[in-house]
């Protein structure tokens, strides 16, 4: 499993749920229902080893933080990706598009907002 985990909330993370399966591929592994049909937690997955987890945005200590997150997502077939997303209705922010450090990549919004971008490149991690 991975070490770090985005989160994100959402207005209607119900909605999200669907979406990100829909548009980018995601895959449900745990979702923990809420009052009046909102997300306590949910988890998705996204290849062997990628994670992300989300909820309806509340009031709480921490605030609002709906449509403000930034992802990078490690695809294998940047071009199949694109097509999905864009017939599922994603914004396409950043066309697809062959980059100098040999990934084909593109970014896209999704309805509230949150911006992901997606591309071949697979950063490593330094040797210890």
């Amino acid at each position: 499993m991975p070490s770090v985990i985005p989160s994100l909330r959402y207005k209607d993370a119900p909605r999200a749920l669907t979406f990100l399966e829909e548009a980018f591929g995601f895959r449900r592994a745990m979702v923990v229902d809420g009052e009046n049909g909102t997300i306590a937690h949910a988890e998705l997955t996204y290849g062997p080893d990628g994670m992300v987890m989300l909820g309806t945005d509340r009031d709480d200590p921490y605030g609002s933080h709906a449509g403000q997150g930034w992802m990078y997502v490690v695809i294998e077939d940047a071009d199949a990706h694109y097509a999905q997303a864009k017939a599922a209705g994603a914004e396409i922010v950043r066309e697809l598009e062959n980059q100098d450090y040999g990934s084909r990549d593109y970014s896209a919004r999704d309805f509230e907002g949150n911006m992901w971008s997606f591309g071949t490149y697979r950063p490593e991690m330094p040797s210890a």
